[in-house]
């Protein structure tokens, strides 16, 4: 079974003006995180807008990005549905276009670990040969418990672990030993403190708007600057901070537009960014450097010794 490593944006889903996805948009943010030397791609989570669109929406994002990406990079797909026939679905049509791997939050309503169990063990059975990752973000179960209680799927493969206890991580780290293990980091602010915890690598929203400053930062904690590493973090961290005030999925988004990216509004659940708010967000954005963190770079790789 494969494993994992890396920076990987969880990809925005660009709507249209008509609020449909925008494929020619995702295809051009997808090339430009390639042309970054991202990792990897995480689609549909929560903040590619998964649970608010389609079947077929999402199996049209799928097809995109990895015919745009055309093998460079692995792609996961976050096929996580409360009908769990429509998550099945999106899994087989997932392997079919050529996907690395599949994710699933725990949906809604599944609130017993016997519950959690059933679905995750029907979900790996119509795809038994691709890695299954459990997304982990405000769990109804104890994380440890969930895992524990997965390990016996044999394609259970890690997790996205979207939380900020690092000792919690730290022990779903441990627990993959002796098998293919992958533990992504999911939550942004943190990414720095879970490298230094052992996590395979970070998936998350603001990768989309700075990708060269986390790939940075994964080379500062593996090349051990941690202290640098932690100030690049912090300068991360003040950008973050703006874009949760106006609310994450619309201010991101507008933030890309900033960059040469129209990837209009959100849907709902999520908020809209009212036009008259991004005058102030994109001043508050300026006041702490977001251009210099875009144009970021991953530091180039010492060259070995002469042979």
């Amino acid at each position: 079974m494969r494993t994992f490593s890396g920076v990987m944006p969880a990809l925005v889903t660009p709507f249209t003006p008509d609020d449909k996805p925008n494929l020619h948009v995702l295809r051009a943010l997808a090339e430009y995180h390639l042309s970054k030397g991202v990792n990897g791609f995480y689609l549909c989570g929560s903040t590619g807008e998964g649970l608010a669109l389609t079947v077929a929406e999402r199996q049209a994002i799928t097809e995109a990005v990895l015919e745009q990406v055309s093998g460079r990079v692995p792609v996961l797909v976050h096929v996580g549905a409360l009908a769990l026939h429509d998550a099945i679905t999106l899994a087989i049509h997932a392997r079919k276009q050529g996907a690395a791997a599949i994710s699933s939050i725990l949906p809604a309503n599944y609130t017993t670990l016997e519950s959690l169990r059933a679905y995750f063990e029907r979900l790996a059975e119509a795809v038994p040969d691709l890695p299954l990752l459990p997304y982990l973000i405000h769990p109804q179960i104890a994380p440890l418990q969930l895992m524990e209680a997965l390990l016996p799927i044999p394609s259970i493969g890690g997790t996205k672990y979207t939380g900020p206890d690092m000792y919690e991580m730290g022990q779903i780290i441990q627990m993959g030993q002796g098998r293919p293990w992958t533990v992504f980091s999911g939550m942004d602010e943190q990414c720095v403190y879970a490298a230094m915890m052992g996590a395979s690598g970070c998936i998350g929203s603001t990768i989309n708007l700075m990708p060269g400053a986390y790939l940075r930062l994964k080379a500062l904690v593996a090349g051990g600057q941690l202290a640098e590493a932690h100030d690049l973090q912090l300068r991360i961290n003040r950008v973050t901070t703006v874009l949760i005030r106006y609310g994450i999925i619309g201010a991101l988004k507008y933030a890309l537009s900033l960059i040469g990216f129209d990837c209009g509004q959100p849907r709902l659940p999520n908020s809209l960014l009212p036009a008259v708010q991004e005058p102030a967000l994109r001043a508050a954005l300026e006041q702490h450097d977001l251009m210099a963190l875009v144009q970021l770079a991953a530091p180039e790789p010492t060259a070995g010794p002469a042979a």
